[in-house]
């Protein structure tokens, strides 16, 4: 909305015409043409030479404003605005305050512009060609967009685009915003603070637009996300009043609605890496890709100067410049974790990543163990959450976990089979869901076989059995077989195994397909 106080309203434009002006023939007239001229971020000189032309050629201008009938966008326009032009201030009836409309502010907004959109279409059908200004791009968090929206499939129309206020921002700072593979992200400073947060913890580049009286909460959701350190204040770029800073250092009360906090690019920019003692962050990818990723781990991935992993879960995480990795194979972990900290002991921020969950049989537990060692005790360590095997799996096939479950893993190789057998008895005579971690590999090839052969003991043969196979891969196939059917051959390092409880239940869809679940009431 443009509520500026540096324009002009236009007041000496021309009458409105009612005269035909199609001749004396009584043809209809010719089809007016709509324009979204975008102007730029403020200075007449950043206008383009189309925008130029095209207010040049129009018979009707109009333009936004706040009830005190100033608008930015007719100042921005102001000399290439002609003695005969028809001016059409669109007046909004608010802006910030409240309003006593039925339908509250939405309400008054919607009866706003279907009201203009109806005063613009006059003009339209009687042949006239009309300009709607608007400040930056026309498409780009504009109220002409309304215009758009309401009039295009009615009437030839042409959107010239304008330079934004993300790119005045930036050229202004003479900061790169995006370099490479990096992703840039354009917020609305009107989100909840929590919104803001997970976003900008989970993007290279960020803007957020709109600040006014949302700047305190951008602020803190910048300092949540670990962002304040590189964020930027820009207020009314390439216009009189402009001002640029450190967004940590500007006061809260000072802060216009046309600003924006600038997230700029890493890249060749030190200033925008975080200082500080060295550490270790034990991060999960989830069972597969980028797509399985918390905001958190996001954060703490960029954050991180070298990433040590299993090279395959390595390989999941984006390449960045000047980031260092370190992979090494799955049967390493105490070595590996022993690495990192010697890493984080130098200075360096480290970034542990693990698959699934890092503290579901995975790295966490390995970093602990020897971060408890004497010479590493000052070495500081977080761990963060990621979705383990077990919940994609259960997500995929329905609901299994949604009762008592118990998680075990199949493997030997760091505590004996007897153990397992013992645990996987007394979970069965338990009747807990059971979920089946590391059942098997090329050197371990009998395990389901005899964890099968046990749990047949305590549990019917019927009991449903998902197996499911690269879950969010690929390759992912889930399916559910009974207790009875369970192929062990088919089974892999890659697969989990979710064992029914004696109420876990496999209903058909219309669809044909199959969903197991465990009821959460127990009977």
């Amino acid at each position: 909305m443009s509520t500026g106080t540096d324009a002009g309203t236009g007041a000496g434009a021309a009458a409105i015409p009612t005269a035909d002006t199609t001749g004396s023939t009584g043809a209809a007239p010719a089809q007016g043409r709509l324009y979204g001229v975008g102007l730029g971020p403020g200075d007449p000189s950043l206008m383009t030479l189309r925008a130029v032309e095209v207010i040049a050629e129009a018979d009707v201008v109009a333009y936004h404003s706040a009830r005190h009938g100033r608008s930015i966008a007719r100042s921005i326009a102001a000399k290439h605005l002609r003695e005969d032009h028809v001016e059409e201030p669109l007046v909004y009836p608010v802006t910030t305050e409240t309003t006593d409309h039925p339908g509250g502010y939405q309400g008054a907004m919607e009866e706003f512009y279907e009201s203009a959109a109806a005063r613009l279409a006059v003009h339209l059908d009687a042949g006239r060609t009309v300009a709607v200004l608007a400040e930056g791009d026309p498409l780009f968090y504009s109220s002409y967009m309304h215009m758009h929206k309401r009039l295009a499939h009615r009437y030839p129309t042409e959107v010239v685009p304008g330079v934004t206020s993300v790119s005045a921002a930036a050229a202004r700072l003479g900061t790169p915003l995006v370099e490479g593979e990096e992703v840039l992200t354009i917020l609305p400073g009107t989100l909840p603070e929590e919104e803001l947060t997970a976003r900008l913890a989970a993007t290279d580049s960020a803007v957020v637009m709109k600040l006014g009286r949302t700047f305190p909460a951008v602020r803190a959701a910048m300092e949540a996300g670990g962002r304040l350190a590189e964020a930027h204040y820009v207020e009314r770029a390439t216009m009189a009043g402009e001002r640029t800073g450190l967004l940590a250092d500007v006061d809260p009360g000072s802060v216009p609605y046309f600003a924006v906090a600038v997230v700029p690019s890493r890249i060749g920019n030190p200033g925008s890496v975080p200082s500080g003692p060295g550490e270790v962050v034990v991060v999960g990818t989830g069972p597969a890709g980028p797509l399985w990723l918390t905001p958190q781990t996001r954060r703490a991935l960029a954050d991180a100067e070298v990433l040590v992993g299993y090279t395959t879960y390595l390989d999941r995480v984006p390449a960045r410049p000047g980031q260092l990795r370190h992979g090494s194979d799955n049967k390493v972990e105490s070595e590996r974790a022993e690495f990192a900290l010697d890493l984080a002991r130098r200075g360096k921020r480290v970034a542990v990543v693990s698959g699934g969950d890092p503290g579901v049989f995975a790295m966490a537990t390995a970093v602990l163990e020897a971060a408890g060692q004497p010479e590493y005790k000052d070495v500081p360590v977080r761990v963060l959450p990621g979705v383990t095997a077990a919940n994609a799996a259960a997500a995929a096939a329905g609901a299994p976990l949604g009762h008592d479950y118990a998680t075990v893993s199949l493997s030997d190789r760091l505590k004996p089979w007897e153990v397992i057998a013992q645990r996987l008895r007394a979970a069965a005579a338990a009747d807990l869901v059971l979920a089946l971690y590391n059942p098997g590999s090329r050197s371990r090839t009998w395990q389901v076989a005899q964890a099968r052969a046990l749990l047949l003991e305590l549990r019917a043969p019927e009991t449903p059995v998902v197996v499911a196979r690269d879950v969010g891969g690929p390759e992912q196939s889930v399916r559910i077989v009974t207790l009875g059917e369970l192929e062990p051959s088919e089974v892999d390092m890659r697969t989990i195994l979710l064992i029914g409880s004696s109420q876990t239940r496999v209903t058909e869809r219309a669809d044909g397909s199959r969903i197991t679940w465990t009821p959460r009431r127990y009977g």
